[in-house]
């Protein structure tokens, strides 16, 4: 049996992405930062932004920089309205273009539905919602044609299998709406905007050995978590896809099903 290295495996000598550049919000760890290190596989230069986790995210930038990449850490929260609409200003500022958006930076608050307070409402929908809506207004300013709006939504916009979720299931269903509108809005330039809807991903947020984590494998069809590695392959083959846009994919390993 012949395997091959993800990490050496083009379709392109120089990778689909050669002379792109990506910002990638929330990209200092899990499915973030698979993304980062994916999308300068293939070869693009690669910001990320962070909150908290500056250690991490300097680590995802060294590892795009150690694949022949141009790599940037910015601080940005997507709940300040300015920061969330500056990433993508900054990204072109420090790498001079921007070509590719990953709406990766998310909060999930689960509970029951008399449990959420006014805060969590206004936190998620901020995060969730208004920055994604945001920092996609601003990237499209200074993408031309070929510009990619990829945004991270969640297996519950497409099936809650149980209570709790409400708020969460809220805000990423409304990425839907977004991205079939941005397609809309944008495509006579030569953008597109698609949305990856992954399912239970082994991250340290929801991790695979964790105490839900045998409940939710038993959810998806092959009974297992994904790897963010696998959210990042779609992503990258959205980049560099030219006929796609306003579609949703599902990298949930059949949760929907």
């Amino acid at each position: 049996m012949t395997t091959t290295d993800e990490s050496t495996t083009h379709t392109h000598p120089y990778g689909t992405l050669h002379g792109k550049v990506a910002l990638v919000t929330g990209g200092s760890r899990g499915i973030g930062a698979a993304t980062a290190r994916r999308l300068a596989r293939e070869g693009a230069d690669v910001a990320v932004t962070y909150v908290n986790g500056k250690e991490a995210a300097e680590e995802v930038v060294q590892a795009v920089q150690a694949l022949g990449r141009r790599g940037v850490a910015l601080r940005a929260d997507s709940a300040d309205p300015d920061e969330a609409a500056g990433a993508a200003r900054r990204t072109a500022e420090a790498l001079g273009r921007l070509d590719v958006l990953v709406n990766n930076a998310g909060v999930g608050v689960l509970g029951p539905l008399e449990d959420l307070s006014l805060t969590d409402v206004d936190q998620v929908l901020a995060v969730n919602v208004r920055g994604v809506f945001l920092t996609s207004r601003a990237a499209a300013a200074h993408m031309g044609a070929g510009g990619r709006i990829i945004t991270i939504g969640s297996c519950m916009a497409q099936r809650v299998p149980g209570p709790g979720g409400t708020l969460y299931a809220t805000s990423k269903s409304a990425l839907i709406g977004l991205t079939k509108a941005l397609a809309r809005e944008l495509g006579p330039r030569g953008i597109t905007a698609n949305i990856v809807h992954p399912g239970p991903i082994d991250t340290d947020m929801n991790p695979s050995n964790g105490p839900f984590a045998p409940a939710q494998s038993a959810m998806t069809a092959l009974g297992r978590f994904g790897t963010a590695e696998e959210v990042a392959s779609t992503v990258a083959y959205l980049a560099a896809a030219e006929f796609i846009t306003g579609a949703e994919f599902a990298v949930d390993g059949g949760h929907a099903a």
